[in-house]
């Protein structure tokens, strides 16, 4: 009897295997049998502080209805042009010049304009509801879209990942070198993600034991084992005292080393795969210039990525105290959004300044993108299979009323979404407007989850609208 090539694959078994071999065959295995949909699914998102001009993102030979027809100045938070909606390719048009450094991937790029977040507070940031699309700014009152996605699409050790430049909005201007809440994401109410700023402790974290000798992993696997072991015995002496609340923060406490054993026990499970893919440690990762620091933040996510120690991670690149001082400015991100047309301390204006940033910050992005398309996945590349948001905690400008909030996506979602586009859409309020709750009900269904008709909190000023669903212009 004949046995097919992909017959003899399909009936391969993955028990037993490791978690970076079983990957690797779930891969083999899908691409076999035709099905991209098993492929897996990851998601970058990249949070400037400060927002992100929008007023700069519209391709050439579109009409631009964020400035002013007449003498081309920048028109302020509400006040863009009404027009209708625009849904065009972006294969023939030249890109704007801060998104040049993405020409290659065009085909792959999708920008997205004039989705609203109005309803919940936020001068400077909308902090947790950046990603929940809830009324929290400071203090998480749901799960945000990071998390959501992380746990359902990471198998690794880390449902999502976070790096920060520091957990400070304001008043500091030097990274920082520890954990760090900078008030994004969250696993539920009250349940706040630390992020990492320091890229040597996120490299030690994350691919320590691949670059540790058989003999240190061993010992440091056996020492964690025997601390639970005894950790165990002694909780249940303990928990025998115990009763109420404090039984159940005792609990709390405990399930915190069980998550910290499971999570050594899956690094372990991935060591090959970490072991090739893991960077190398070099004197960037003790800079304190942002550029260095971001550049190695994102060699650092676009490895543990790869080699499968989440699907999810999310990019904090700055915040409004940050002095980008290579690039000679000596003004904060705070003060650039403040500045305009003004001069900043190099002489730019406050606007070829901010757009200086976004391209430091998308260059960036645009190695990452390279690195994931040179690894081949099914029928196509890894980038095939991830998505990267570059967004902003406050929408398209320094002071976030949220009513045009601009998004950059690179890469794909097993060709669920419709890339190479310019999507914009009517003005606040008007006919055919849509807002960010659709765009992430849009990535939560491109993903393969279970999609609600909404996100977040209603915007009760736009009841008029249906704004139930994904967004349909995206969806493929």
């Amino acid at each position: 009897m004949l046995i097919t090539r992909r017959r003899a694959i399909q009936d391969l078994s993955i028990g037993g295997m490791s978690l970076a071999m079983a990957s690797c065959l779930r891969s083999i295995q899908a691409h076999a049998a035709g099905n991209e949909e098993t492929l897996p699914k990851r998601f970058v998102f990249v949070v400037k502080s400060s927002g992100i001009d929008k007023f700069n993102l519209v391709p050439d030979g579109l009409e631009n209805h964020f400035i002013h027809p007449d003498d081309g100045k920048k028109l302020g938070n509400r006040g863009r042009r009404p027009g209708p909606l625009v849904d065009v390719s972006l294969a023939d048009r030249k890109l704007p010049e801060k998104l040049a450094v993405l020409d290659s991937f065009k085909d792959r790029l999708t920008i997205l304009q004039s989705l609203s977040g109005v309803g919940f507070r936020g001068n400077h940031t909308k902090g947790f509801g950046t990603l929940s699309l809830h009324d929290s700014e400071t203090v998480a009152v749901a799960p945000t879209l990071d998390c959501l996605l992380g746990q359902h699409l990471s198998s690794g050790p880390y449902p999502m990942y976070g790096m920060a430049m520091n957990g400070k909005l304001l008043g500091n201007d030097k990274p920082g070198d520890t954990y760090c809440y900078p008030n994004l994401s969250a696993y539920g109410a009250a349940k706040p993600v630390a992020y990492q700023a320091s890229p040597r402790k996120a490299f030690l974290e994350l691919f320590g034991a691949a670059v540790a000798t058989p003999a240190q992993l061993e010992k440091k696997l056996a020492l964690n084992g025997n601390l639970m072991d005894f950790l165990t015995e002694d909780a249940r002496r303990v928990e025998k005292q115990l009763s109420g609340d404090d039984k159940e923060r005792f609990d709390l406490y405990m399930d915190s080393f069980n998550s910290l054993r499971k999570i050594e026990k899956k690094k372990a499970a991935l060591m090959d795969r970490i072991q090739k893919h893991a960077p190398e440690l070099t004197d960037r990762y003790e800079s304190i210039a942002p550029s260095a620091r971001i550049e190695s933040h994102f060699e650092i996510a676009s490895a543990a990525l790869i080699s499968g120690l989440t699907n999810v991670v999310t990019l904090r690149p700055d915040t409004l105290g940050v002095k980008y001082s290579e690039l000679g400015l000596s003004d904060h991100v705070h003060a650039l959004g403040h500045l305009g047309d003004n001069a900043a301390s190099n002489g730019w204006t406050g606007h070829q300044a901010r757009m200086e940033i976004e391209k430091l910050h998308l260059k960036e992005i645009a190695n990452m993108a390279k690195k994931f398309d040179s690894i081949p996945e099914g029928d196509g590349t890894m980038l095939d299979n991830t998505m990267i948001v570059y967004m902003s905690c406050s929408s398209g400008d320094h002071h976030c009323d949220g009513y045009d909030w601009p998004f950059v996506l690179l890469g794909g979602m097993g060709k669920k979404l419709k890339m190479g586009r310019y999507i914009e859409y009517p003005k606040y309020g008007t006919k055919g407007h849509r807002t960010v709750g659709n765009l992430y009900l849009s990535l939560i269904q491109s993903a393969g989850l279970e999609t609600p008709n909404t996100f977040g909190q209603m915007d009760s000023n736009l009841k008029h609208l249906d704004l139930k669903g994904p967004l349909e212009e995206l969806m493929s």
